[in-house]
C-alpha cells in the first residue's frame, strides 16, 4: 500500500517502512489465518469459496485450494487481495486506490507521430469502435499509461494505493498533487511531441475498497471523497493548520449528512454505493461478485474525459475568435456519433452500467459543452 506519498502534517499515516521491532510475526500463518476468517464471515463452504475467488480471479479455484491455503500453503498474493474483497476486515481508515485522469491536447500530426515512435498498442473500446493507441508511462504513481487518440486528445491515467485515516489527508493530497500532476504531465507530452503542451485539468476517480462508516455516514463520507474541497482551505498555507481545520470540518459534515445538490447517485442497494460529482467519482463495493468492475469505470471515464478535453478545445476557439481548427474525420459527424454513445442507452448495457453513465455524463457538464461544439462545427461546415 502506498502512504510515503501522503502529505506531511498531523493526521498522516505512519510510514510502515520506517517502524522497527524485536517481533517479527509468522506472516504466513496470518495469511492463512486470514483466507478461514474471510470464508467463516461470508459463510461460504470451501466449494462455494472457491467459486467466488475463481469469478473474482478469472482462474479456476478448488475447494482443495482453499483448504489447503487455510491450513498449511501460504496463499498467493492475488487470492489475499479477492479473499479482502469477497470479506473486507473492518477498521477505522480508508483503503483508496486512485484513478487520476490527465488531460491535453496535441495537434492530430503529434498524435499519429507518437504512435509510431513510441510503437503504442492499437486499441478499440474505450468509445465504441473508435480507434486510439495506449503506451505505459514510467511515472511515480503505482502505474501509468498514456492514450493517445487520433484528433489530438491525450489522456494519461495514474493509478495509486492510498491508505488514509480520513478524507482531510486524502483532500490535501489531491489537491497539493493536482498542481505537481499537471507540471509534470505538460514537461512530459511537451518533450515527447518536441512543442510546448499544457496539460489542461486532473479528474479523480476513486474505488473505495476500505470504509470506516456505514449507513448514512457511509453515504456521506463517500460524498465528501467525491468533491472534498469543502474541506480544503486554498488560502491556508501552514499544512498543519489546514488539516486540523479541515477533520474538524469533516467531523461536522459527516455527522450533519454532507448533501450537495449537484451531486449524481448510481449505486445499486446491498451492491455498492456510488457517487459522480463535477469534481470526481467515488465508488464502493459492497459486494464484488455484483459490483461494477472497477475497469468497466475506469474505461468509461477514459473515453468521456476524451470528447471532454476535445469539446472544451473547440469550445476554447471559438471563445477566442479564432477559426476552428479540427482533425480531418473528427467534426461535427464525429461528435455527433459520441454524443448518442454517451447519451444514449445501450441495447446490452446493464442497470448498474446504465445509471453509472447517466450519472457521470449529466454531471461533468459534457452535454452542454457537446451543443457548443457541434453547432459550431456544422455551421463551420466541419
Amino acid at each position: 500500500m502506498s502512504v510515503h506519498r501522503l502529505p506531511p502534517g498531523p493526521g498522516n499515516v505512519t510510514d510502515l517502512h520506517t517502524r522497527r521491532s524485536s517481533y517479527h510475526p509468522d506472516y504466513a500463518a496470518l495469511a492463512r489465518n486470514r483466507v478461514a476468517l474471510a470464508r467463516s464471515s461470508a459463510g461460504l463452504s470451501p466449494t462455494a469459496f472457491a467459486e467466488a475467488l475463481s469469478t473474482l480471479l478469472a482462474r479456476p479455484i478448488k475447494a482443495g485450494h482453499v483448504i489447503s491455503w487455510e491450513n498449511n500453503t501460504t496463499p498467493p498474493g492475488d487470492v489475499l487481495i479477492a479473499v479482502g474483497a469477497l470479506a473486507p476486515l473492518t477498521g477505522a481508515r480508508l483503503g483508496i486506490r486512485s484513478h487520476k485522469f490527465i488531460a491535453a491536447q496535441i495537434s492530430h500530426a503529434s498524435a499519429e507521430r507518437l504512435s509510431r515512435e513510441l510503437g503504442m498498442e492499437h486499441v478499440v473500446g474505450y468509445l465504441g469502435k473508435t480507434s486510439c493507441w495506449t503506451a505505459p508511462v514510467d511515472t511515480e504513481a503505482d502505474q501509468g499509461t498514456l492514450t493517445v487518440w487520433p484528433w489530438g486528445t491525450v489522456i494519461i491515467h495514474l493509478v495509486q494505493d492510498l491508505d488514509v485515516p480520513n478524507i482531510t489527508t486524502l483532500a490535501l493530497w489531491r489537491y497539493q498533487s493536482y498542481e505537481t500532476n499537471l507540471a509534470w504531465a505538460s514537461t512530459y507530452l511537451s518533450e515527447l511531441t518536441s512543442s510546448e503542451v499544457h496539460a489542461t485539468y486532473v479528474l479523480s476517480l476513486y474505488w473505495v475498497y476500505a470504509a470506516p462508516w456505514v449507513g448514512a455516514t457511509l453515504d456521506a463520507g463517500l460524498r465528501l471523497i467525491c468533491a472534498p474541497r469543502v474541506l480544503v482551505d486554498r488560502d491556508m498555507t501552514d499544512t498543519a493548520a489546514a488539516q486540523v481545520t479541515g477533520e474538524r470540518a469533516e467531523q461536522e459534515l459527516l455527522a450533519a449528512g454532507y448533501q450537495p445538490t449537484d451531486m449524481k447517485e448510481f449505486g445499486t442497494p446491498g451492491v455498492s454505493s456510488a457517487w459522480a460529482s463535477w469534481s470526481g467519482v467515488a465508488y464502493h463495493p459492497h459486494d464484488p461478485l455484483r459490483a461494477l468492475p472497477e475497469e468497466d469505470l475506469v474505461n468509461f471515464e477514459i473515453g468521456l474525459q476524451a470528447i471532454w478535453s476535445y469539446t472544451a478545445h473547440l469550445n476554447d476557439q471559438i471563445e477566442s475568435g479564432h477559426p476552428l481548427q479540427t482533425c480531418p474525420n473528427y467534426g461535427y459527424g464525429f461528435l455527433r456519433g459520441a454524443r448518442s454513445l454517451l447519451l444514449t442507452p445501450r441495447p446490452q448495457e446493464t442497470g448498474q452500467h446504465q445509471q453509472m453513465r447517466e450519472a457521470i455524463v449529466s454531471s461533468s457538464g459534457l452535454p452542454g459543452k457537446l451543443s457548443l461544439a457541434m453547432e459550431a462545427l456544422k455551421e463551420a461546415g466541419s
